[in-house]
């Protein structure tokens, strides 16, 4: 069945993973950049997370899931190498209104977690519905080696002019002119050379040109 995409904002969320070994580990790290309060009920933590709970990133339940374990959470994600573990938490954390993940199980998920690339506020990613991890991550480090850092500054440049012109750009054909000039191959070929100043100078030509001040 097709999925709905979306891009989901956990900042604040109180979100769980059952599980403390490596997989874990990559969700949770994610969780956390993303902003969210996540607790991990686990008996033991591999390094990453164990740094976590030590910086006081994340909270840490040393104990095994049982029944009753999971309580008020957005979402859950079920990691560890158990099975018959896994279904369970899901089936509790489902039962209390959280939205499951449950790793290598696609059939058991509310979602899942695509294959990403991100280079600063752009971000680009890749799902295969959880039937080949691997052309996910094929997919993936084509993309990273298409799409570098300077787009993460590109877009950070363009999103600071971005308030500025909706007021100034009054007519659909000043905004055409603007984004001609700017989204081009001159422009990501010198970020990507690391002439800054260079790209810069040629942004600011296009604000020139569309009658918008620097």
């Amino acid at each position: 069945m097709p999925v709905y995409s979306i891009n989901l904002d956990v900042n604040d969320r109180q979100c769980a993973c059952i599980g403390g070994g490596t997989i874990a580990a990559r969700k949770v790290e994610d969780l956390v950049e993303a902003g969210a309060c996540v607790t991990v009920i686990s008996p033991s933590l591999a390094p990453a997370l164990a740094q976590l709970a030590s910086d006081k990133k994340i909270i840490h339940i040393a104990q095994p899931y049982q029944p009753g374990v999971i309580g008020a959470f957005f979402m859950v994600i079920c990691a560890t190498d158990d099975k018959s573990v896994n279904e369970a938490a899901a089936q509790e954390a489902r039962s209390k209104g959280a939205l499951v993940n449950v790793v290598d199980a696609p059939g058991l998920c509310d979602f899942t977690v695509p294959s990403k690339i991100r280079r600063g506020d752009l971000l680009i990613t890749v799902s295969t519905g959880g039937k080949s991890p691997a052309l996910a991550k094929k997919l993936r480090l084509e993309l990273e080696a298409l799409y570098g850092p300077e787009y993460g500054t590109y877009l950070e440049w363009i999103g600071t002019i971005r308030e500025q012109m909706k007021h100034s750009l009054k007519t659909s054909k000043e905004r055409e002119c603007f984004w001609q000039q700017t989204i081009d191959d001159e422009v990501l070929s010198l970020l990507r050379q690391g002439k800054l100043k260079d790209a810069e100078e040629k942004i600011k030509y296009a604000i020139g040109c569309t009658g918008v001040k620097p």
